[in-house]
């Protein structure tokens, strides 16, 4: 045999040779086990398929009278802390990327003057006819993209009732004239048709 071939042919196995040597050693150094129980799982919530949800959220269990009537709007001020950077809550504040919120409680739907609003939220205030009551509020907060189906605002929302009905007091305050706090002995109401 040619001795150039044979040196390339030991070049190549000796490369071959260092490589699994190195591959074997790196995997017994850096062997990384699969933990007996995971740290902290992410779980995404699924939304329902075209035809399920119909643009309803599930009925909050405790009725919003209720949740307002424990209510502290202090506290919801620190929960208004996740909402600050899309939206101002003072009298006169710009639009950010959403709307301004002062006066919401009890404001037509998208009639925020100078936002412009998504077509999904356009169609939800039912011309300006529907209201951001504390009804609406409640649930759209909760779960925003699950209440009004095509909405902009990619906020996922506030599960815990407590934070939530203290962002509702809070907001009920940053108003000229605040709404009325609804019944807390009324019946549990149904959440408001969406569509």
């Amino acid at each position: 045999m040619n001795p150039y071939v044979n040196m390339a042919a030991g070049a190549l196995l000796a490369t071959v040779f260092v490589m699994m040597s190195v591959s074997i050693a790196s995997e017994g150094i850096f062997h990384a086990p699969e933990p007996e129980k995971e740290g902290f799982a992410i779980v995404a919530a699924e939304e329902p398929a075209a035809g399920e949800g119909g643009g309803e959220a599930a009925p909050a269990a405790v009725p919003v009278g209720q949740l307002l009537a424990k209510a502290d709007a202090a506290a919801g001020a620190a929960v208004f802390k996740k909402c600050q950077s899309c939206h101002a809550v003072e009298k006169g504040g710009a639009n950010k990327v959403g709307p301004g919120l002062w006066g919401v409680v009890d404001r037509p739907i998208a009639s925020h003057e100078g936002f412009a609003y998504s077509a999904a939220m356009k169609d939800f205030s039912k011309g300006g006819a529907e209201k951001w009551t504390f009804e609406h509020l409640n649930h759209f907060l909760a779960a925003p993209k699950a209440y009004v189906k095509g909405t902009a605002m990619g906020f996922a929302g506030i599960k815990n009732d407590t934070e939530r009905a203290n962002l509702l007091a809070y907001l009920r305050e940053q108003s000229d004239s605040p709404a009325p706090l609804p019944d807390p002995n009324a019946a549990p109401a149904a959440p408001p048709a969406t569509n």
